[in-house]
């Protein structure tokens, strides 16, 4: 579109010589280009030569060590019978009849649905695979390229969405002009277009199992993960990614707030070594409690009855929400609330059978109230008062009283849990693993993947029982406490009764520092002092102890957090070397992170903050374990850290890294995300670790300022942690780097590979150009789907676990561990992929390190679930999250930081930690 001022064709106001600028000034143009002569080749510009993209290494070899143990898996086997036939991939596209795009996903479902049993002959009676968007699937061609089929729908309410369906007597329009509609709104007419777009051979899902990976067999396995969410669509599932959760009561559970916590499964393919396997597992969504609006809105506000609701929290939280009005059975989507309450709220009602002068149907004004009481004859018990809801457009609002208005179920509920309500999930929805085990059996029975028509015309037949495995369990390693003590953990724990920690500490100035907590101060230091002497650290009684002043209760967190920190520094003679906070909130205090980054960010003092409720020996050991490593000292040390032993990493300097990234919380898109890289010191150590920790952009999985280069200078993450193991290890550079990278997908690897580990080069190559160190990278990930069992015993897998065959990827170096004793629930294995060894582990030497890393994390005496560098990654981005929290990044709040040039958000940076603190465990 040429604005009306605006330069056309380089000419402005026939002026040819040159354009005005803002001022009215004239701006030469540049001289016209030379000539070319006829004869000229011109020479090809050569591109700069691609970089290697390095790609995952392959697999070298299973380990052996450990005593093996027959398992089973949640994997069952698939055949597949047939291999030479062809997916068609056509692309989708559904316009009402008028060309306007569908919205409503949903309605793609029922179109496409309809398309297939009205024009059966036209398909050759072809089976569709479709993903409910823009792609569908069928085995073998449609007999055209390009296809144009028109349906109408009859009700186009959308099992997610109503559509644009208008409701009929049960509500009323404002406006009531129906003569505009040029047909009933009840149905609509679709015109959907398929177009061929390509061809995968079925040969791919052979390759697929092979681990010859390509475009096409990644291809293949998505069509039939398509296959199973539109079989899981037909049966009325809500699908969450390859998540399918049935409209059954008997899977709900209430965990407080109007949420309920709903059990489905998830199922999907995989190529493993063992062939195409389908892996189904257990899997819990929330959702919205269906019911009476009312109900939903007294528990998601904790209100005492329908008029203690706050309307304008409610308006916020209905929107978009479907309801059933009982009137009608229909459904619809709340687009609001009513200004009014129903007995005051107004709207026109034709009048059937009058017509004015001019012969339009005459309306008169009622209430909505006056309406559904005298006209419909319904009666209404409580909604006179209460705001009604609308379900209309915002120029034609349709009302409907609160308590004829029930929400649909499924619908799912996005926000992040409260600390009770996640409690409540988690405590309602483990399970044993017999127990887990009988879910699955009877998730895949009712599935009937065999009825499945797509299914069957490829082929495929999926076993009914859990794969047969073979693991080992490795020995637990023998750590070293006090007094030169050999220790041996048994089932995965230890304990310090009678025992003295390796290095442990000696706290001389420190005091306490008291928020309100009701609890026996004295009685908790002295028990502190006397167990902290049973475990060896030497604790002189505190300075003081602070209490709170009891007028600033009630004020916001950093003031408080400021007021108390006036009165600590006014009676301290000098900094403490240690300050233990009483909270009076167990979990999620407002308080946690203004105080942490008060003491960290700007005095640089060690702090522990406890919310003491049951003190007993048990808890106070826990709590001096954390405050001994956060001072320095050490709890426990594996024997081979002590007598430097460690394969491949004893004989050399070795870092060894644990990379994160922590997300806000759902509903919080303004909140940037973390990165936490924490590092080994003092090599050859492998139990003493720092944390450098950055903001970056909202939701950005890589991280980003690993090098970052600002004029001759390099600012990044790991210059920083590179000098530090330099100074920490008697001056000497690490020779070889192990990465241990959480929280990344399988579609992600190749980013790591090649931009994460670019920047950590960049930074080595930066202080010393001819430095090469060797690298290993390796990805621990938590969410997946794959679970064993021992078959005929209750009990998880015993710790030490590890499985490197059968399940595993065809191609790719992987394994699954399971380090620690699952106590309550099933043992969620640690799938670790190791991406690069320039270093030269053997599978053995490598599953051992990885094992003996779970058992060197400062803060508990049991084995632990991931390697404790990621652990502590994870601890050490949570914690400065809370940082964040308290700067200025509420829902509400629209300046963050200011905004960049490009328009986007500018990142707020993080205040620096004190040296005091900036080498210590702060995050233990």
């Amino acid at each position: 579109m040429d604005h009306e001022n605006g330069t056309k064709n380089g000419s402005h106001d026939g002026n040819a010589n040159g354009t005005q600028n803002g001022n009215g000034a004239t701006e030469a143009l540049p001289p016209p280009p030379l000539e070319i002569p006829p004869n000229v080749v011109p020479i090809r510009a050569e591109p700069d030569p691609p970089k290697n993209k390095r790609l995952p290494i392959a697999r070298r070899g299973l380990a052996s060590r450990g005593q093996k143990i027959q398992l089973l898996s949640n994997h069952f086997k698939v055949n597949v019978s047939k291999v030479d036939g062809h997916f068609f991939h056509y692309s989708v596209n559904v316009t009402y009849e008028d060309g306007r795009a569908v919205d409503g996903k949903g309605v793609g479902r029922k179109v496409i649905d309809k398309v297939h049993s009205t024009y059966d002959t036209e398909l050759a009676g072809k089976h569709f695979a479709y993903d409910g968007e823009k792609s569908l699937f069928t085995v073998g061609p449609l007999p055209h390229n390009k296809l144009e089929f028109t349906v109408v729908l009859e009700d186009v309410t959308s099992n997610r969405n109503n559509g644009n369906a208008s409701p009929d007597k049960g509500g009323f329009d404002n406006d009531g002009d129906r003569k505009r509609m040029r047909r009933p709104y009840q149905s609509k007419s679709f015109k959907v277009e398929l177009s061929f777009a390509a061809k995968i051979p079925m040969q791919a899902i052979a390759d697929a199992i092979r681990g010859q990976e390509s475009e096409n067999s990644q291809e293949a396995l998505r069509v039939l993960d398509i296959i199973l969410r539109q079989h899981a669509a037909k049966q009325g599932c809500l699908l969450v990614r390859q998540s399918f959760f049935h409209n059954d009561p008997k899977n709900f559970v209430d965990v407080g707030g109007g949420v309920l916590g709903c059990r489905g499964f998830h199922s999907s393919f995989r190529g493993t070594q063992g062939g195409l396997s389908l892996n189904i597992d257990v899997s819990t969504t929330m959702i919205i409690q269906p019911g009476p609006v009312v109900d939903f809105l007294i528990s998601n506000q904790n209100a005492r009855d329908p008029y203690s609701i706050d309307w304008v929290k409610a308006k916020r939280t209905l929107k978009n929400l479907r309801i059933k009005a009982t009137t009608s059975n229909q459904e619809f989507k709340i687009t609001g609330l009513s200004e009014l309450p129903c007995k005051e709220q107004m709207f026109s009602l034709k009048q059937k059978g009058s017509r004015d002068s001019n012969g339009e149907v005459e309306t008169i004004e009622v209430t909505v109230y006056d309406y559904f009481v005298n006209h419909r004859q319904i009666n209404l018990r409580y909604s006179a008062d209460l705001p009604c809801i609308n379900v209309g457009k915002p120029k034609r609002p349709t009302y409907f009283p609160l308590e004829l208005c029930s929400l649909v179920s499924l619908q799912r509920y996005t926000k992040a849990l409260s600390t009770p309500q996640r409690s409540s999930l988690v405590e309602k929805s483990r399970q044993k693993p017999k127990e887990r085990m009988e879910t699955l059996s009877h998730a895949l029975r009712t599935s009937n993947y065999d009825a499945e028509p797509m299914l069957r015309s490829c082929g495929i037949a999926i076993n009914t029982q859990f794969a047969q495995i073979e693991g080992r369990v490795l020995n637990a390693p023998k750590l070293k406490v006090g007094n030169g003590e050999d220790f041996f953990p048994r089932n995965g724990r230890w304990n310090f009764n009678n025992k003295r920690l390796v290095e442990p500490t000696k706290i001389e100035k420190w005091a306490v520092v008291n928020f309100s907590a009701r609890c026996d101060i004295r009685g908790l230091v002295r028990d502190l002092i006397k167990c902290g002497q049973m475990k060896g650290i030497i604790i002189e009684p505190p300075f003081d102890v602070f209490e709170e002043n009891q007028q600033f209760r009630r004020a916001p967190p950093l003031v408080r957090v400021e007021k108390m920190f006036e009165e600590v520094q006014n009676k301290l003679p000098g900094p403490p070397q240690f300050l233990l906070c009483l909270l009076p909130e167990r979990k999620n205090s407002d308080l946690y992170g203004p105080w942490k980054k008060k003491n960290l960010a700007e005095f640089g003092i060690v702090t522990q903050c406890i919310a003491p409720t049951r003190v007993n020996d048990q808890y106070l050991t826990n709590v001096l374990l954390k405050i001994n490593a956060k001072l320095g000292g050490l709890n426990s040390l594996l024997g081979v850290e002590q007598n430097p032993s460690i394969p491949m990493v004893s004989k050399v300097p070795t870092l060894i890294l644990g990379m994160d990234v922590s997300h806000g919380s759902p509903g919080h898109s303004d909140v940037p995300s973390i990165a936490a890289v924490v590092s080994s010191r003092q090599w050859p150590l492998i139990s003493r670790y720092r944390a450098c920790v950055r903001t970056q952009g909202s939701k950005v999985e890589m991280i980003d300022n690993l090098f970052k280069r600002v004029d001759a200078e390099d600012h990044g993450i790991i210059r920083e942690i590179l000098i530090d193991f330099y100074t920490s290890s008697g001056k000497r550079k690490p020779e070889q780097i192990i990465i241990f990278r959480d929280g990344v997908s399988e579609s992600q690897f190749n980013q790591v590979l090649n931009k994460e580990l670019d920047q950590i080069i960049e930074a080595c190559k930066f202080l010393d150009e001819k430095w090469n160190p060797k690298f290993l990278v390796i990805v621990a990930q938590k969410n997946h789907h794959t679970k064993f069992f021992q078959p005929g015993s209750p009990d998880n897998v015993p710790p030490g676990t590890v499985i490197d065959s059968r399940v595993c990827h065809p191609r790719n170096y992987d394994f699954y561990m399971c380090a620690h004793a699952g106590m309550i629930g099933t043992t969620r294995p640690t799938h670790y992929h190791v991406l690069l060894d320039e270093i030269g582990f053997s599978p053995d030497d490598l599953q051992e390190l990885v094992h003996s890393l779970s058992y060197v994390y400062q803060r508990s005496t049991t084995a632990i679930s991931v390697v404790a560098p990621v652990c502590y990654a994870h601890l050490a981005a949570t914690q400065i999250g809370q940082w964040v929290k308290f700067e200025d990044t509420s829902e509400t709040s629209s300046s963050h930081g200011g905004v960049t040039a490009a328009g986007a958000v500018a990142v707020p940076q993080l205040p620096k930690l004190k040296d005091e603190v900036c080498n210590s465990m702060f995050f233990c």
